[in-house]
């Protein structure tokens, strides 16, 4: 099983992950395909971003049972803990105008 989900993901972009993978949400791809494959896909992904952002998802042997990567600028991001791979957040950036009040 492989998942993409895309963000602000160009139009081109978004036409070929629906050529290879089925969307079944505004930028969530899925499919089942080979290593191979998937990387191919990915190399697309890593090559019409701009300025979104990805990620993909895909079943493997280990503790959690899949794995994934990302890709772009996003608050959401992948950090290693103990040989498992968990998701941490980035602080938000208060507004100037939050500022104002004080």
């Amino acid at each position: 099983m492989l998942v993409i989900v895309v963000e602000n993901a160009p139009p081109r972009l978004r036409g070929r992950l629906a050529a290879w993978l089925l969307e079944i949400r505004a930028g969530v791809y899925v499919g089942n395909y080979s290593v191979k494959v998937r990387d191919m896909i990915w190399g697309q992904v890593e090559a019409g971003i701009e300025d979104g952002n990805a990620v993909v998802a895909w079943r493997t042997n280990n503790e959690a049972g899949f794995d994934f990567i990302t890709l772009g600028v996003n608050r959401r991001i992948p950090k290693d803990v103990d040989g498992m791979k968990l998701v941490t957040f980035l602080p938000e950036i208060p507004d100037e105008e939050d500022f104002s009040a004080l």
